[in-house]
């Protein structure tokens, strides 16, 4: 054999030199084909239970836990997202000062809301298909917030139904609704929770038109497009390809509502002083600042930065509470010092709950409880009732 022929013989093959070349490739700076699309951040590995310091430590875990599908579903903002980044970005404008600060053990969270004595004002968001993070879903997350004695919000569309989920604890249970144009399955509906021992009834009236681009972009298996819908005749075709299962949504709809309701009915979704007074018109007996997390309307404001006008429209008739972006115990802090009497968490309690089950959504309330608590006592405040606006500073634009 010629030294031509063994050099042949001991060469890479074809296929070994394109793979050579793609590797080259995509080890450029310029095509950034080897960075990790879903970094983790300032760890270079998953956190323990113990090691667990604040929400944030928890989202990585719940990434790694559950199907790309389920976390987009969970991460997701309407089209740019720009009031999904807007919602966090809000609480840097507004400033906590410090009353001279005193011992955080003897803060009291406690606070009362319709005839409720509750540990802490910091309640939980309804979000859908938690089973989706972990297989005990709503059930874990509700013995979780029986365990804080935190109030749970159930979704609309859960992954069980409300009678199921009011089994698995004792703590208080409020039932969300996104109410149907024909009245009978409200009435059904409102009927089942308030028997099963709903204490109050929230009605969602955001979320009417929403465009999620990143659900556009599925490259794994199980997603799924939201925007694109099927043609009945209760969700017509329309050039925007979006469900018009909300569309038809007037305030008169509150009246039909209110008699089903032999407790408490709150509006969900509001932003504007007009749209609290309107309430007030149709007889609601509370409401919810909300943006939907960010997925109801593309550039437009941030749940925190309207609460002040809602509040002032309110007047103090009815409770005001606020959702959307929280993340932090300081984060409630703030709410409660521009008028909120009570705050929900949604996205927070959902990556507590797909990283480690029950546990992780019970720590995931103890942590946020222990940071309002820190809070309050760095701004001098010694109970909810000591909390105004004179703890903090506004810079919005």
């Amino acid at each position: 054999m010629g030294k031509s022929e063994q050099t042949w013989r001991n060469g890479i093959s074809r296929r070994q030199a394109l793979a050579g070349l793609a590797s080259f490739m995509a080890s450029s700076p310029l095509l950034h084909a080897q960075r990790d699309p879903w970094p983790l951040g300032p760890h270079r590995r998953f956190l323990g239970f113990d090691e667990m310091r604040d929400v944030f430590d928890f989202e990585p875990l719940f990434r790694a836990n559950v199907p790309l599908s389920i976390y987009d579903y969970t991460a997701h903002g309407t089209e740019s997202e720009f009031t999904l980044y807007r919602n966090r970005d809000a609480f840097d404008w507004v400033q906590l000062v410090s009353g001279g600060g005193v011992d955080p053990d003897t803060v009291d969270t406690t606070t009362e809301l319709y005839g409720r004595t509750m540990p802490s004002p910091i309640m939980l968001a309804p979000t859908a298909r938690q089973r989706d993070c972990h297989p005990e879903g709503e059930l874990g997350m509700h013995r979780a917030a029986t365990t804080v004695g935190a109030t749970m919000i159930v979704s609309n569309v859960s992954s069980f139904r409300f009678p199921e989920i009011a089994e698995a604890a004792e703590g208080p249970l409020w039932f969300q609704r996104y109410a149907t144009e024909q009245m009978g399955p409200n009435e059904e509906v409102l009927g089942m929770a308030q028997e099963a021992g709903a204490e109050t009834i929230v009605v969602t009236i955001d979320q009417q038109a929403s465009f999620y681009e990143r659900d556009l972009h599925v490259r794994h298996t199980g997603g799924r497009a939201r925007t694109v819908t099927r043609r009945t005749p209760q969700n017509p075709p329309n050039p925007y390809r979006v469900g018009a299962g909300r569309l038809w949504y007037t305030w008169e709809l509150f009246d039909a509502l209110k008699p089903m309701c032999e407790v408490p009915i709150l509006a969900k979704g509001i932003l504007t002083g007009e749209g609290a007074k309107k309430c007030l018109d149709y007889g609601v007996e509370g409401i919810i600042v909300s943006n939907h997390g960010g997925r109801g309307i593309d550039y437009g404001p941030s749940s925190l930065e309207v609460l002040e006008e809602v509040v002032d429209a309110v007047g103090g008739q009815v409770p005001v509470i606020i959702d959307s972006g929280f993340r932090r115990g300081s984060d409630a802090l703030k709410a409660l010092a521009l008028g909120a009497d009570a705050v929900c968490y949604g996205r927070a309690t959902r990556w507590g709950l797909g990283a480690f089950g029950e546990p992780g959504a019970q720590k995931v309330l103890e942590i946020l409880n222990a940071e309002l608590k820190q809070a309050m006592a760095a701004a001098g405040v010694k109970s909810i009732a000591e909390i105004d606006r004179s703890i903090v500073k506004t810079n919005f634009p």
